[in-house]
């Protein structure tokens, strides 16, 4: 292994789809949003794995990889292309991300050696309140779906286009402008509509029938987008021409800001919806001020590895990073691989415990970040796993501020927190010929966001507000505050070697975004796993529940064998995650890897193949 990854296996798991679809279309560009065009053009394929040299991006959409490959191959490095990429999914997957949302972007620099991260989450208005949430009518929460998240109340101040500045001030060699070049033609020209974007349309009909805007933009007709169908949107291409001659600061301020604020203030709402669509109180005022935040990465050591991740409000980092200390405890390598999943399911309770205590945004609580990732907290929590019984769920946290590493009483028992967060969102992965190593997780939160269409605009807004806890209480680290930024799932990974990049990924999934990337690295690192197999590998959920939820697949592969442990297995029909990564192997070799089939399959390309 260099001493690189152990393979244990070669077999591929799962079938590996070529699907075209998400095209670019040759047809005028002041075609209408619901345009129907047979026989677009230029269809890049669904690629699940490529393997090659000199680059490779990895994405959920053929379009949006694409657009990064041709970044690359013009010369543009790591950043240009995630920026590049990252535009593109606001035209072609609108409802999991877009410049109305936000995101954590890692980057590693080859030059210095180091990972650096971007924290473009977005923030509460300075006019939030204990009891936004709460109905006036009622004294009571709202109903979470579709009444809450379909809300200017649930708004945050986007921060995807500062995140996307501040990327490329840094380490990019391209401006804003250039970097939503190709962005800006996909939104002209169209794209091919397929079964998840048509589906997701379908499933977000009464939300977005309750706004004017959204169904002007989203349901031309009064109908979902056809499949197959091309589907344009010429007012987000001229809201990215805004932005590309004006920069950022023509977002966060004059007209843009207004209307964001007034879309916000004063949701264009349908006359005949029965969702209440209660406003926001953001202002122009509160987008001025929006700032990104350059934050250190949390770190790890993991098998000899170097693991980095996004520090609070991210909780993806340090979660993941608890789990696999708890799970380095064990000698995985000698367990079978239901042994390894229950000692998987057993530290993922601990730390998800954890997650609940302490977890929120370091600038407004004390999040004991240390202590979370310290060896010896993880020795102490590593002896409430029994490897032989499940321990009864949930379990409670453990005290990270005050531990010694030695085993003490039993497991006590704790409580499960609602967990609102969608399994929305989505993520990116990029490698360039120099070695700079981009992973991008970005997100609008709900499938479909708050359902908002800025009116003219062609982008939607964030519910991201409905990730702080939804009940107030003064002691919770995620209650809603002005200013805070939400606990957040998201987890863009980095994995080192001896100071070099060996592994970038990344997943959407809410807070199922933990265990699909502490599940990879399992298969990968523990179980010997190729990378693609890693990421076709049927995938548990494990939070602090008593019945953890798992894939179908999941469930008839390892079900009866777990419930040996005492694991009782939800089944979902749903995918949990939907990953991309890189592996990068010796002499430059790149394994870029996406979905085989989850949501589709995704799309996993390289600048020069291997071979050629």
């Amino acid at each position: 292994m260099h001493k690189r990854f152990v393979v244990r296996s070669s077999a591929v798991t799962g079938a590996l789809t070529l699907v075209l679809a998400g095209a670019i279309a040759a047809s005028p560009a002041d075609a209408a949003p619901d345009a129907t065009v047979p026989g677009a053009q230029h269809q890049p394929p669904r690629v699940p794995t490529s393997v090659g040299y000199g680059g490779a991006v990895s994405s959920l959409d053929p379009v949006v990889s694409d657009v990064g490959l041709k970044v690359l191959r013009q010369g543009g490095n790591a950043t240009d292309a995630a920026v590049a990429m990252a535009a593109a999914i606001g035209v072609t997957d609108p409802y999991s991300a877009g410049i109305g949302g936000g995101g954590f972007f890692v980057h590693y620099d080859a030059e210095t050696g180091e990972v650096e991260t971007v924290d473009g989450r977005e923030t509460a208005p300075a006019g939030v309140g204990p009891d936004i949430f709460v109905d006036p009518a009622t004294g009571e929460p709202y109903p979470f779906y579709p009444d809450l998240v379909t809300a200017g109340v649930s708004v945050g101040v986007p921060g995807t286009p500062a995140t996307w500045d501040r990327a490329l001030d840094r380490w990019g060699t391209t401006s804003l402008g250039e970097a939503l070049g190709p962005a800006t033609a996909v939104a002209e020209q169209g794209f091919v509509v397929d079964q998840l974007f048509h589906d997701q349309t379908v499933a977000n009909q009464e939300r977005f029938e309750a706004l004017t805007s959204t169904t002007e933009l989203f349901l031309p007709g009064g109908e979902a987008p056809a499949v197959g169908s091309v589907f344009r949107n010429p007012d987000l291409a001229a809201t990215y021409r805004t932005l590309a001659a004006g920069g950022v600061d023509a977002f966060y301020g004059g007209a843009l800001a207004q209307e964001i604020a007034g879309a916000v203030q004063a949701p264009p709402v349908s006359d005949d919806t029965e969702l209440p669509v209660p406003a926001g109180s953001m202002t122009t005022e509160d987008l001025a001020s929006y700032e990104v935040v350059d934050r250190d990465p949390v770190s790890f050591s993991y098998r000899g590895y170097d693991v980095y991740g996004m520090a609070p409000p991210a909780s993806g980092g340090t979660t993941v990073g608890e789990a696999l200390n708890i799970l380095e405890q064990f000698e995985l390598g000698s367990l079978d691989d239901p042994a390894v999943l229950h000692h998987h399911i057993e530290a993922s309770a601990l730390a998800f415990a954890d997650r609940a205590a302490y977890l929120g945004d370091g600038g407004f609580v004390d999040v004991p970040v240390a202590g979370l990732l310290d060896d010896a907290f993880a020795r102490e929590r590593a002896c409430l796993v029994d490897p032989e019984v499940a321990a009864p769920k949930p379990v409670a946290a453990g005290d990270a501020r005050s531990y010694d590493g030695v085993c003490g009483a039993d497991a006590a028992p704790g409580t499960e927190p609602e967990d609102t967060e969608s399994t929305s969102t989505t993520n990116l992965t990029v490698v360039d010929r120099w070695g700079d190593v981009v992973e991008y997780t970005l997100t609008i939160e709900q499938i479909g966001g708050s359902g908002i269409v800025v009116p003219g605009r062609g982008f939607l807004l964030n519910n991201e507000l409905t990730d702080f806890s939804i009940g107030y209480d003064a002691d919770d680290p995620n209650r809603i505050e002005a200013g805070k930024r939400p606990r957040s799932s998201m987890a863009p990974t980095i994995v080192l070697e001896d100071g070099r990049p060996v592994l970038a990924l990344g997943s959407p999934g809410g807070s199922n975004i933990i265990s699909t990337v502490t599940q990879m690295l399992i298969n990968r690192i523990d179980l010997g796993m190729t990378i693609q197999e890693a990421i076709a590998a049927p995938r548990v959920a494990p939070q602090n529940s008593a019945r953890p939820v798992a894939e179908q697949a999941f469930v008839d592969r390892y079900g009866t064998a777990l419930a040996g442990y005492g694991h009782t297995l939800t089944p979902t029909a749903n995918a949990i995650g939907a990953a991309t990564a890189i592996e990068i192997g010796p002499g430059g070799l790149l394994t870029a890897v996406a979905e085989p089939a989850r949501l589709g399959g995704g799309s996993a390309r390289v600048v020069r193949p291997a071979g050629q």
